[in-house]
């Protein structure tokens, strides 16, 4: 009998947060006060939670990122939360007198989140010591740019080893050299790529970045789905699952987590973006960010109920 092969590893290289979550009816008004139905702790942060929902999705996972001191509290959690998930973190740089990020989040009730975050100064000075070992095995980078200096590294050697690199844009980040142009796909939140661009329209806005980078260039646009540009440059449009939301938190990450994985697995750019999809909707339908994400078995049950094929919305000049 033979054996299965071992599902791709994909190397999540950036952010990891401490949340504490406050869920809330409404937003209350500024200068006022609100009393929350429920709070919780967990860890977050965009390159953690992809590699929670990789690993909740049969992938292997492993976490590479700047984080406090080893005597803070916060970064002691966000190892045990990783260990718990079965996700390496040899790649954890602990920042001597620096504190972890931390996030106050809101959830309303209609499941949207508004965060504040604390990111301390000293961790964006941090340097992947010998990134090489880290990339053994790796099927593929998911990257975030909160720590560009940290991730451009890792990056930068990952496509020297012809292993592609899947950014997770979700900040303005120059148009020049580094993480925009060395990786292979790009996948902006729609705030990232009106901050980088000064463009409203996102295929406008996706056309400027195609004009400085090879990669494959998309943006999500929430509830709304996605776009992005095929070969000949025109702007495609695929919907999201209609799903009951009740916590966003973690969604974007989750998705990119799944795109990663499925890109590493051989699924096409199009079948992998409806998976990423699938897994992204079941997220918002759980609270728990992305500790919620879904099983394998549940993407595959959503997926088999239908594929909504993409729309051509416009075309190239």
């Amino acid at each position: 009998m033979s054996r299965r092969p071992p599902s791709p590893r994909v190397l999540c290289a950036g952010i990891a947060v401490r949340d504490f979550v406050f869920r809330v009816k409404a937003l209350p008004p500024r200068g006022t006060k609100t009393n929350a139905d429920q709070y919780f702790e967990l860890s977050g942060g965009n390159a953690l939670n992809a590699a929670v929902g990789i690993v909740r999705l049969g992938g292997r996972a492993s976490y590479a990122g700047p984080i406090g001191d080893m005597a803070d509290i916060n970064a002691r959690h966000i190892l045990d939360d990783l260990a718990r998930e079965g996700i390496g973190y040899e790649g954890v740089v602990h920042v001597p007198g620096a504190t972890t990020p931390l996030s106050s989040i809101l959830l309303d009730a209609a499941g949207e989140r508004t965060i504040a975050t604390y990111r301390d100064p000293k961790l964006s000075q941090a340097r992947c010591p010998d990134p090489g070992w880290l990339l053994d095995d790796c099927a593929i980078i998911c990257a975030d740019n909160r720590y560009p200096t940290f991730t451009m590294d890792i990056c930068t050697l990952a496509r020297q080893r012809n292993i592609p690199v899947l950014l997770d844009a979700d900040r303005a980040m120059p148009l020049g050299k580094g993480l925009l142009t060395i990786s292979t796909h790009v996948i902006f939140s729609a705030e990232g790529l009106r901050t980088t661009t000064n463009i409203d329209d996102p295929g406008e806005a996706l056309r400027r970045i195609a004009g400085i980078t090879h990669a494959f260039v998309g943006v999500t646009i929430g509830h709304n789905g996605m776009i992005w540009l095929d070969g000949n440059g025109a702007v495609r449009h695929m919907p999201s699952f209609e799903v009951e939301t009740i916590d966003t938190l973690g969604a974007g990450d989750v998705f990119h987590g799944a795109l990663a994985l499925a890109i590493a697995e051989g699924q096409d750019i199009l079948h992998a973006m409806r998976f990423a999809s699938a897994a992204a909707a079941l997220k918002c339908t759980r609270l728990g960010g992305a500790f919620a994400a879904p099983l394998r078995k549940e993407v595959e049950a959503l997926l088999a109920q239908g594929v909504v094929q993409p729309a051509v919305s416009s075309r190239a000049p």
